[in-house]
């Protein structure tokens, strides 16, 4: 008997699936829903027929999570039977929509005042991270995000940066003050001897020139650290 068939002449089984699973949706919302079916809703745009139930599960248990499956790169996410483009499109739009929405939630808003937002921000766009992502949050006078920058990737351990590349281009964004993330593709945010000297010299180069380094925040998938909260700072 074909997959997804009661037998023959009757409807594939998967439609009335389909149809439950988004009126359980619109009723109730994402939280209507565990992380297989939401992924599962996802699919559906890529794969307008079959049963995708299995697919989705597949993800999860080689991923861990809905937020690691559309963090995933294409070239893992490739390594799972089935999954190709129009797929990988698909799971690359979720996370793009999904960090745009969490970004313009910050964007005009002082970030002190903001910070788990901040926190949430900076762990979905690099906590999933397979390679050391190092970002930059420039603020004006008033703690708001002037830009939002990423500049460079390193290994899976190490990214290079240069203090005085990182005060030179808050200079030229007039930036009075920023936040330093970067993420640990361990998972594990517990700060390294490393980053804590390169984040003490920025602190000290900037502070020359009158720019205020308000934290560091590290990432990982299990957590986030922050050396202001940890008193490195």
């Amino acid at each position: 008997m074909p997959k997804g068939f009661e037998d023959a002449g009757q409807k594939p089984h998967y439609l009335g699936h389909r149809e439950r699973l988004r009126e359980r949706f619109l009723e109730g919302g994402a939280d209507a829903l565990p992380d297989y079916e939401l992924l599962e809703m996802v699919l559906f745009r890529s794969f307008k027929r079959g049963d995708t139930k299995g697919m989705a599960k597949e993800l999860l248990a080689k991923f861990g999570s809905f937020a690691e499956v559309i963090s995933a790169t294409p070239e893992r996410l490739k390594e799972v039977d089935g999954i190709g483009e129009a797929t990988i499109t698909e799971l690359k739009v979720v996370q793009a929509a999904a960090l745009r929405l969490m970004k313009g939630g910050i964007a005009k808003r002082p970030v002190l005042s903001s910070w788990s937002a901040i926190i949430d921000y900076c762990r979905a766009s690099m906590g999933f991270e397979a390679r050391e992502q190092f970002r930059i949050l420039f603020l004006d006078k008033k703690n708001q995000l002037i830009a939002d920058e990423v500049q460079s990737v390193g290994t899976v351990d190490h990214t290079p940066v240069y203090p005085r590349e990182v005060v030179k281009r808050a200079l030229e964004l007039s930036a009075s003050a920023i936040v330093l993330v970067h993420n640990h593709p361990s998972g594990d945010p517990t700060p390294s001897m490393a980053d804590i000297d390169m984040t003490r010299k920025i602190a000290e180069a900037g502070e020359k020139l009158g720019i205020l380094l308000h934290d560091h925040i590290i990432v990982g998938k299990n957590g986030h650290a922050s050396f202001r909260g940890l008193q490195l700072i």
